[in-house]
């Protein structure tokens, strides 16, 4: 039976939140679906927005974790973050793709398509799909409207490098569950745990 997250579930490594996530169930006000790719951004990582410290756009990332870190990539696009305490703070796991199981038709609505394959695929449709905004910015994830439910079984990880990014763009912090058909973008067939 899936249980619901607590924040704590968050106050640790972001390599080790961002692998637990794979699997787990993301709703938000009871719309999405099972997490199928995440990033870790390391406070110490140059392509993380905390690297050069702290400023009113990634403030929630220096607060305690648990907690939503939107914001707007390339002026388009709203992105998700969860905010994990590593070394202290100021990490967070990307949420990069969910495949959709729960309120698929005001998904396809939002985002003005039927393929549920993309759909979620990718940090900006996930947002766009689950109409998550910056007004969704620092809320705790523990709490109505995001709902995470924890996995039901073990999951096979694929690891690879980030999409997306300049700096440190090599580092094999992008975690995904092996197979899937709704990841942003495959993972080479070697990847894996």
């Amino acid at each position: 039976m899936p249980r619901p997250f607590r924040r704590s579930f968050f106050a640790r490594d972001v390599h080790a939140v961002a692998r637990d996530l794979i699997g787990v169930t993301m709703l938000f006000k009871g719309v999405g679906g099972r997490i199928v790719e995440v990033e870790a951004y390391h406070h110490t990582d140059p392509a993380a927005h905390s690297y050069n410290g702290q400023t009113a756009r990634n403030a929630v990332m220096f607060g305690p974790p648990g907690y939503a870190y939107v914001y707007r990539s390339y002026g388009i696009h709203w992105c998700v973050n969860f905010v994990c305490e590593d070394e202290g703070s100021a990490s967070a796991a990307l949420i990069r793709a969910i495949e959709p199981t729960d309120g698929i038709a005001a998904m396809r609505r939002r985002r003005g398509l039927d393929n549920e394959r993309l759909l979620c695929a990718g940090p900006g449709r996930v947002c766009a799909a689950l109409g998550i905004t910056s007004a969704h910015n620092a809320l705790p994830l523990d709490q109505p409207p995001f709902a995470l439910l924890s996995r039901e079984e073990d999951v096979a990880i694929a690891v690879g490098p980030r999409i997306g990014i300049t700096k440190a763009a090599a580092l094999p912090w992008r975690y995904g569950l092996k197979g899937s058909r709704f990841l942003s973008k495959p993972f080479p067939a070697a990847a894996g745990r």
